[in-house]
């Protein structure tokens, strides 16, 4: 199983025009329960996002005497301070991804730029959906028992040198504990790595042993 972000993500999605105005994103965001809106222009083409934080920025310098907002460094902050609508207020560009793209990239993405949702666009920037912190994280739902078939019944078959005689498997709360002697040491590497990779696998326990290479310089195996 290889979830990808379209298999993931929401298609109704909230959006804004660039010009919708304070009050009115402050009162979708309530009513929606959601924490940002994706800002699309005439073409459904996403140019920002609008999130709790950039409103609260508003609200909490509104009011600050004017020359400790001009000693304000960062630009964006005095323009939220002074913004009135989505275009003022909305961070750009924004973060977006692909629904092709795997779900291990999206949670990198929310982690590196710290956001809690994706707009998911099309090849030329249209939106067509959105990704959120719960929505990669629905990949660990899947049960211990349909992770051990996979490893067992598609995975360790389909590497090269793979036997699933060889392998004995068990997974308890997404890790897997792996043991048994596979073909080679590259065949180990491979099937551990693959492991890793997969959607639901919290971890992984290598217990597998490497085989015997007997070499003509070294001593025979004890009978």
């Amino acid at each position: 199983m290889n979830c990808t972000v379209k298999d993931v993500m929401t298609t109704h999605v909230v959006a804004v025009r660039p010009g919708a105005g304070y009050k009115e994103m402050a009162a979708r965001l309530r009513a929606q329960r959601v924490s940002a809106f994706p800002v699309i222009d005439d073409d459904y083409r996403v140019i920002g996002v609008v999130s709790e934080s950039d409103l609260l920025v508003k609200e909490a310098l509104a009011g600050t005497v004017p020359g400790v907002l001009q000693g304000l460094t960062q630009r964006g902050v005095r323009s939220r301070v002074t913004g009135l609508t989505a275009a003022d207020l909305m961070t750009r560009p924004a973060v977006t991804i692909g629904p092709d793209e795997p779900v291990s990239r999206a949670a990198r993405l929310m982690y590196r730029k710290r956001v809690k949702r994706l707009p998911v666009v099309s090849d030329d920037g249209t939106l067509i959906g959105i990704v959120t912190r719960s929505d990669v994280l629905s990949v660990y739902r899947r049960t211990d028992a349909e992770i051990r078939s996979e490893i067992l019944e598609d995975l360790i078959p389909g590497t090269p040198g793979g036997h699933a005689v060889q392998f004995d498997v068990t997974v308890k709360d997404g890790i897997v504990t792996l043991t048994g002697t596979p073909d080679t040491a590259v065949t180990r590497g491979d099937i551990v790595e693959a492991i890793r990779h997969m959607e639901g696998v919290v971890a992984v326990r290598d217990r597998l042993r490497y085989p015997l290479v007997v070499t003509a310089h070294s001593d025979p195996p004890p009978v």
